[in-house]
């Protein structure tokens, strides 16, 4: 039987529950503003760190809320802290006070 183009994808299983999420937990107590997240995507359509690296603050946030935090620390100095998401974002959010935060907590 011949396979048409493309294949359906395996699903991917996170267990939640098993995770550790004080360290998330601590972010949104460091970082108020992160709650009212809409996962738009604007931080990073304007990232110049993302232009030139694989740095993508909308998964390196989920990466953190979920407490996959083992590629997290290259991924957060990629960033250079010039602040440009914070001016395009919808609702607000400190997203530079956030990465320097996720940097504070994965150092302690």
């Amino acid at each position: 039987m011949k396979k048409f183009g493309f294949t359906i994808s395996t699903p991917r299983n996170l267990d939640l529950d098993a995770t550790q999420m004080d360290r998330a937990n601590e972010l949104l107590e460091r970082v108020p503003s992160l709650n009212v997240c809409i996962g738009c995507g604007a931080c990073t359509a304007t990232c110049s760190a993302g232009m030139f690296t694989s740095f993508n603050i909308r998964r390196v946030q989920t990466l953190f809320r979920r407490g996959q935090l083992e590629e997290l620390d290259k991924q957060l100095h990629s960033c250079m802290l010039c602040g440009k998401c914070m001016l395009v974002c919808p609702r607000g959010i400190n997203t530079r006070q956030m990465v320097i935060e996720m940097r504070r907590l994965l150092n302690e």
